[in-house]
């Protein structure tokens, strides 16, 4: 991807950036007298009687009888049929369900075991995490990435929970996405000595590790091609298992605390590696143009001083020239030209991603929160600089709609509002809730409460995604997350 090539298109900010250029039926109830393999009651859940025969016959399956594996796979796909069928009559027709593996999900029928829970809950989608924390869900013996394995364990080289999560939910008429991390790598791959010059920086000299908190999150420099092959190599591989799909997270910058969340200097820009400055430069048109970008860049400002040295440098110039330069104030242009770069690189490291993506024909996704593309202040912006609103409309767009309001949804069905608002009528926009089914937990209100509300105020939603499995059943995956294979 020639990302010097590319023009800067508009993005999310175009009120305040104007001109500037930047390259997601009412709940059927299922009859009660149908046998125990039945889906019944809200959002598709399985009967008690059918959730203890699956288990039943999972685990006899699972224990070596031949009869009760017959008959278990036999009790997966007509169970699997009847969920279709419900969610076909039922609102939303997708209710999907975000999904992390541990290495003990390679034990006989754990796996199984999960997959078990998110059909007995209604769930038709599933979002298995594939990229995350510097670590990748594909087999230690055939994972050409920089990044290590998730299973680890010696005897267990050639475990791949991604194939397998693919092929047992298909069975039980789960849709299968593999969801990933985008432009953040992780820790380990920031301290590589051989990939620091694809890590993003600001004018600080900083990478991210020094602004978030936990130091877990590296970011990319989204215009560096290392950054761009590695993850490219990644993509390969996921794509050879065959998912349903593919969902793209972490599409964005850094978001530091207090004064750290919010970009008004361009040193506050993570636009300080090696790619992204070397494309910046290219955006000039003349060399007045060249020389004061690299002037703002290393000073934070202009002067008076700085464009009569320029004029006097290349006289036969004019004045100073770049992509979309609209006015005479200098210094606000410069601030636009590289907000706008910054916001550019975000768009062109997704695009990049996605286009391996749907020349499969596969859907893709853009994970993002609708929070992230929002001005502050008079000139600050959102330092994630998340530009959403300019994501390709053929993309899905999943929201992040975590919003904390009390024992209210209103503030959720307001951030789902304001991206169905921004969405083109071809875009699939699947609002991603926080939450358990039942209770509050970590100040979010029941699942309950915030699915009725979307569907009193937003009935025209199709599909919404709750965050995460491991919320749910919270015992079950601590225990896979700290048992030994």
């Amino acid at each position: 991807m020639s990302s010097s090539q590319t023009t800067v298109r508009s993005f999310c900010w175009r009120k305040i950036v104007s001109g500037i250029a930047l390259g997601a039926t009412a709940i059927a109830q299922l009859s009660l007298s149908r046998p125990a393999n039945a889906q019944s009651g809200a959002y598709c859940r399985a009967s008690p009687d059918a959730i203890a025969q699956k288990e039943l016959l999972r685990q006899r399956a699972t224990n070596g009888d031949g009869d009760a594996k017959i008959e278990y796979q036999a009790f997966l796909k007509t169970q699997g049929d009847r969920l279709a069928q419900c969610r076909r009559q039922t609102w939303p027709r997708v209710q999907a369900i975000w999904l992390r593996l541990h290495p003990c999900d390679a034990r006989p029928g754990e796996l199984d075991k999960v997959l078990d829970h998110i059909v007995n809950k209604g769930y038709n989608e599933v979002y298995v995490e594939v990229f995350y924390d510097s670590r990748v869900l594909l087999p230690a013996a055939d994972n050409p990435t920089p990044w290590i394995s998730v299973v680890q364990s010696r005897g267990a080289e050639n475990v791949d929970l991604l194939a397998d999560a693919i092929q047992k939910g298909r069975q039980r008429g789960l849709k299968v996405y593999a969801w990933l991390f985008t432009m953040n790598f992780g820790y380990a791959y920031g301290v590589r000595p051989d990939r620091q010059n694809a890590l993003a920086r600001n004018g600080r000299g900083q990478d991210s590790t020094a602004i978030v908190p936990d130091g877990s999150q590296v970011f990319i420099d989204p215009y560096n091609r290392q950054a761009q092959i590695d993850y490219h190599h990644l993509l390969q591989s996921v794509l050879e298992r065959r998912p349903d799909g593919v969902l793209f997270d972490y599409i964005r910058y850094p978001r530091g605390s207090g004064q750290g969340s919010v970009a008004s200097n361009v040193r506050d820009l993570w636009i300080y590696g090696e790619a992204s400055q070397q494309t910046l430069l290219q955006r000039a048109k003349n060399n007045q143009g060249r020389e004061l970008i690299q002037r703002f860049l290393r000073q934070g400002r202009i002067t008076s001083g700085d464009v009569s040295a320029v004029r006097r440098r290349y006289p036969g110039e004019g004045s100073p020239q770049w992509q979309n330069r609209r006015s005479s104030n200098l210094q606000s242009e410069l601030w636009k030209l590289t907000v706008a770069h910054a916001a550019q690189g975000v768009l062109d490291f997704l695009k990049f991603s996605t286009n391996t993506i749907m020349r499969q024909n596969l859907p893709a996704g853009a994970v993002f929160f609708p929070g992230g593309n929002k001005p502050v202040g008079n000139s600050g912006f959102d330092s994630r600089l998340q530009p959403w609103d300019s994501f390709s409309p053929a993309l899905e767009w999943h929201a992040m709609s975590y919003s904390i309001c009390g024992n209210r949804a209103d503030c959720i069905v307001a951030e789902v509002r304001r991206v169905l608002n921004r969405a083109s009528a071809q875009t699939r926009v699947v609002p991603a809730l926080a939450g358990a089914w039942g209770e509050t937990f970590q100040n979010h209100i029941p699942l309950e409460q915030q699915m009725q509300a979307l569907r009193q105020q937003l009935p025209q939603l199709q599909a919404v995604s709750h965050f995460a499995y491991s919320w749910q059943e919270r015992e079950s995956d601590r225990q896979r997350k700290f048992c030994e294979l």
